[in-house]
């Protein structure tokens, strides 16, 4: 990761406005400038890596603590109980700003929030077991 600031560290550090929502010693939650539907929040480590796997486990367990609480408050706020968490990891996978980022966007209705279109597959069963087994062995 470089060591310049993504947009998100300016935000945290004051250098861009935003409408914050939650800060703590490991998190910073703030309203999306360009919203899907309304309470379209970011929940972001304050810790700057581009990539949920490269996260430290404080920063992850601060997030994992922080999300459920912040989509209560949404679904209060806005009345609407439905919603997608959102995080993308790499250009590949639709990341635009290199800092680790979850989007909780409320899904009031079928035209507005997340769109999300699924080509699932089938699980090669051939290849599943050594797979499994492999990434067991990473944990």
């Amino acid at each position: 990761m470089s060591d310049q600031p993504t947009v998100f560290t300016k935000i945290i550090n004051g250098e861009i406005p935003c409408f914050k929502i939650h800060e703590d010693e490991h998190t910073f939650a703030f309203l999306d400038i360009n919203p899907l539907s309304p309470g379209h929040t970011l929940l972001i480590p304050k810790e700057q890596v581009a990539t949920l796997d490269k996260l430290s486990d404080d920063a992850a367990a601060a997030i994992g603590r922080v999300l459920p609480r912040l989509c209560r408050a949404i679904v209060k706020a806005t009345g609407i109980a439905d919603y997608n968490i959102l995080q993308n990891n790499g250009e590949l996978a639709h990341q635009a700003v290199n800092h680790v980022h979850f989007h909780i966007i409320p899904k009031p209705d079928t035209k507005t929030g997340l769109g999300v279109g699924w080509p699932s597959g089938e699980l090669n069963k051939g290849t599943a077991s050594e797979l499994a087994e492999s990434i067991s062995s990473g944990l």
